[in-house]
């Protein structure tokens, strides 16, 4: 195992994680936030969608940006679809309705940034909000 670097830095093993199952197939892997650091003013992870699965419609009171590691995705912002492959990225400001599918037949992949450490997820066709990474932040499904 690596020596961990000295506090207030972090070092982060995804294999060391643990996963936040948000159902339907989809899971997340959170990495940096008000979980694990005092300092850090972003919320980070990675999620894993299994094939043709995604999360509801939803907005966010910080930014976003999320990168596409693996598979295929479809971001839909603010209304509009656009198909990513890897190494593609999205940026969507606070209070912009989005969601990923994912469009591929296998795993699809994303890391995400949010541009704070409170995060909520307002929910487009309920208007529910609730803290992320809380009980209440499940909602992944088929998208067929």
């Amino acid at each position: 195992m690596c020596p961990k670097p000295a506090e207030p830095n972090l070092l982060i093993h995804p294999d060391e994680v643990e996963r936040f199952d948000r159902g339907g197939g989809v899971a997340t892997l959170p990495y940096v936030g008000k979980w694990n650091s005092e300092q850090s003013l972003i919320t980070t992870g990675q999620t894993v969608f299994q094939p043709g699965t995604g999360l509801p419609l939803h907005s966010h009171n910080v930014e976003e940006s999320v990168l596409i590691l693996e598979g295929e995705a479809t971001a839909e912002i603010d209304g509009e679809l656009f198909d990513l492959r890897p190494g593609q990225a999205t940026w969507v400001p606070a209070g912009v309705p989005h969601r990923f599918l994912n469009r591929g037949e296998g795993v699809m992949r994303i890391y995400w940034v949010y541009g704070g450490r409170d995060v909520t997820r307002t929910i487009t066709a309920t208007g529910e909000t609730f803290e992320h990474l809380s009980e209440h932040d499940k909602g992944g499904a088929p998208t067929s």
